[in-house]
């Protein structure tokens, strides 16, 4: 998808829902980096995915956002993945799966269908990383190898079993 604007879009106007959940698209937006660590002396690719950070809390997600009536699911997550971190690629257009879920901002809420969302998730395998990009004064960029996220899961078992 070629975006030929770099301005965020804004507002719910165009916002879809269906079973009165928000959709919305998003990815996980990956590269290779070649790693010559390994004692063989061959060389291993290793794979960094993007994370962005959140405004106002401390924790790091994936890019996504509203998918709107005029675009397709992976034309949003596209446009999200630009918008909120500056990366273009290349989108599988299978996706990785669909989740439902409540946004964060209302989590306390009583009402069962209030804040509901239903989202759908891509690869995305970045090809152009660009210098600045519409949302960057509230997300940063952080590149994660797989060894973060092995380390992550130990870390949440030892803090359950402790």
């Amino acid at each position: 998808m070629i975006m030929a604007s770099l301005q965020a879009r804004k507002g719910r106007l165009r916002q879809r829902y269906e079973d009165q959940l928000r959709l919305v698209a998003g990815c996980i937006p990956y590269k290779f980096e070649k790693n010559d660590e390994n004692k063989n002396c061959k060389m291993e690719k290793k794979v960094l995915v993007l994370m962005i950070s959140t405004p106002n809390r401390d924790d790091l997600v994936f890019p996504k956002g509203g998918w709107e009536d005029d675009e397709t699911v992976s034309e949003a997550a596209c446009r999200e993945a630009l918008e909120e971190a500056g990366v273009r690629g290349l989108l599988d257009e299978n996706p990785l799966g669909e989740w439902e879920f409540r946004s964060k901002s209302r989590m306390n809420s009583c009402n069962s269908k209030e804040g509901g969302c239903r989202g759908y998730m891509f690869a995305l395998e970045v090809t152009e990383e660009l210098e600045s990009w519409p949302e960057q004064a509230n997300y940063k960029r952080i590149w994660v190898s797989n060894n973060h996220f092995l380390w992550r899961k130990h870390s949440n078992l030892v803090g359950m079993i402790g």
